[in-house]
């Protein structure tokens, strides 16, 4: 009992989403009315997103532009040339679909909800924190599509099509949301656990979308055991690198204790929930299932591994080595 209470509901649930596309996925007709389900299902989330935001909160990224340009170079730049560089890795090792859905999660922006709590558990800029992962969020919904663009835009036969669906998808549903805070945001604030579960559903509804549609095309019979190991071993390399760096990098730069746990809470991250849904966007359907692969395990070996060091952070008062 003591060990089914630590699961993760969310986790639960999302592998839950995967299990039941595997036995039981949605095809045919059906498939074509779930597909505009999780259209509104995406739309949805981004709608929240932009209601949550304060938009005075981006505008105050730019007062401390030291710290979060440092934490949005370690988003997307670091992260992108460590997808790019996990693309070199012979296909025998990491099938091409997978290497691409490792690429795609390291072009994604930070989390929002996780990095914060980590900020705030290891006593690091709480307030530092809520601006540069917001921002990275608002920064995100532009320049993930512009860095898939450019780095995998052949693969994924990106085009004015595209640029059409995250529009309609993402950033008009978001715009709606910023414009709409003066009359919501005092709502959703006061229903927050209310809104986390509807937009987390919409997550695990969209997660078994696009596993139908993997499952349909045979996806299981495209990825062995032996790939999801490898996927996972990168991840650990690829999460215990970026940690490593992000601490040094503030160290090197003389920021304060508080402001490198920042960095390295803040940089660290790619979100799961902003992730899945620009997928479902982005790619086809035929290699929806493998890229969302990847952007699920690295999800819950980040929040795992960092809530482990937020919480031996915090327990110091005096700064300490980070070893991952």
């Amino acid at each position: 009992m003591t060990f089914l209470r630590r699961i993760d509901p969310f986790l639960a649930a999302l592998l839950g989403a995967v299990l039941l596309a595997s036995f039981f996925p949605v095809s045919g007709s059906a498939a074509e009315i779930f597909d505009w389900v999780v259209v509104a299902a995406v739309a949805w989330l981004f709608f929240l997103y932009g209601v949550r935001l304060r938009t005075d909160e981006a505008i105050a990224a730019v007062r401390d532009w030291r710290l979060h340009s440092v934490i949005l170079a370690c988003t997307y730049v670091l992260f992108p040339l460590l997808g790019l560089a996990a693309l070199l890795l012979p296909e025998q090792v990491l099938p091409a679909d997978l290497a691409r859905g490792f690429l795609f999660l390291t072009l994604l922006p930070s989390t929002v909800q996780s990095s914060i709590a980590f900020v705030s558990i290891a006593r690091g800029n709480v307030a530092g924190a809520i601006v540069s992962a917001s921002f990275s969020n608002l920064a995100g919904v532009i320049i993930t599509p512009v860095l898939v663009a450019l780095f995998m835009g052949a693969q994924v036969g990106f085009s004015a099509s595209s640029i059409g669906k995250i529009g309609l998808q993402i950033l008009l549903p978001f715009i709606v949301g910023q414009l709409a805070r003066r009359w919501l945001a005092g709502w959703v604030t006061r229903h927050r656990k209310v809104t986390t579960f509807t937009d987390r559903s919409s997550v695990v509804l969209v997660v078994y979308a696009a596993f139908s549609k993997g499952v349909v095309d045979g996806i299981w019979s495209r990825v062995s055991m032996t790939d999801i190991v490898v996927v996972a071993l990168l991840s650990m390399l690829v999460l215990a690198l970026v940690l490593w760096l992000t601490w040094a990098v503030g160290g090197w730069l003389k920021f304060s204790r508080e402001d490198r746990i920042t960095i390295l809470m803040c940089g660290s991250k790619k979100s799961l929930a902003t992730g899945v849904p620009m997928a479902t966007v982005l790619f086809p359907a035929a290699t929806l299932g493998l890229v969302v692969l990847p952007v699920m395990i690295f999800h819950q070996l980040q929040l795992i591994v960092c809530a482990i060091i937020a919480k031996r952070l915090g327990t110091h008062a005096d700064p300490i080595t980070v070893r991952v």
